[in-house]
């Protein structure tokens, strides 16, 4: 007699893949602050607001038309669980930015509702970063920031703002919403750079 179920193959090592103090997470959990905006694609728009105040506004089509982009990747969130070989679709901030002209070293995500994220512009260039449209091969549901939210999967998920309505870019470093409130105000899931020392 078997003592092993026909089928069973064993639990997948997801060892080599999950950063420090990281387990592994089938579902897609939903955490958000605040209430979640209703924000559709006809009213949906993107500010790119320079350090000089210049402004490029993108609304829903000619986003689109900078050429959507398909990127699969981990995800990694701070209250420790990740997502394996997740699939998004959207459009570089690389493209995005193309043509603006800033000497800007850092940006700030806003958001339809007010959240706010920083992070250092290198960190959404060549390639690292998206303004996701769609998941799993379908729009971007509300809950998980639709229609569209900035995706920079190699840092904890925090920094990949829902809801994301504008890009402000910085020459110098300032906090976002759970940057003042504690977390680190870089995240790296794999130096576990969680919280503040401060």
């Amino acid at each position: 007699m078997s003592v092993v179920t026909r089928g069973f193959v064993g639990r997948r090592d997801h060892s080599a893949k999950l950063p420090p103090g990281q387990h592994f997470e089938a579902g897609f959990p939903v955490l958000t602050v605040g209430p979640t905006p209703r924000i559709s694609t006809e009213r949906w728009e993107l500010t790119v607001t320079t350090e000089t105040g210049d402004r490029t506004v993108f609304d829903w089509a000619s986003m689109q038309a900078l050429g959507l982009e398909e990127l699969q990747v981990d995800i990694h969130c701070v209250t420790s669980w990740s997502k394996f070989d997740t699939r998004w679709r959207g459009v570089s901030v690389e493209r995005v930015l193309a043509g603006i002209s800033t000497s800007a070293t850092h940006l700030m995500a806003h958001c339809y509702g007010g959240y706010t994220t920083n992070l250092p512009l290198a960190d959404v260039l060549d390639g690292r970063a998206l303004i996701a449209t769609e998941f799993d091969g379908e729009p971007l549901a509300r809950d998980h920031g639709g229609p569209a939210r900035l995706l920079v999967p190699h840092l904890y998920f925090w920094k990949s703002a829902k809801w994301v309505s504008e890009l402000r870019l910085m020459t110098e470093d300032e906090l976002g919403f759970w940057e003042r409130n504690g977390y680190h105000a870089y995240g790296d899931p794999w130096r576990e750079q969680r919280y503040s020392d401060v």
